[in-house]
């Protein structure tokens, strides 16, 4: 698997748990689910976001390295 696939599946995983989550949150309506949200589902989008660029970085290197090898 290339990592560029695994960017692309890290950020589908994303949009699928946000639809989980707001259909979650229609009914768990506690402090607990906000702190939930809070302390792990806000951080999420910038996580990704950083993990899809290193990993794009890293395809990169990787394409240059078998380029340099041939």
């Amino acid at each position: 698997m290339s990592t560029r696939v695994s960017a692309s599946n890290l950020a589908q995983a994303l949009r699928e748990l946000t639809v989980e989550w707001q259909q979650t949150r229609s009914s768990w309506r506690d402090q607990k689910a906000l702190e939930f949200q809070e302390h792990y589902l806000e951080k999420l989008p910038h996580l990704v976001t950083h993990a899809r660029n290193v990993m794009e970085e890293m395809d990169n290197l990787l394409r240059k390295v078998k380029n340099d090898c041939e």
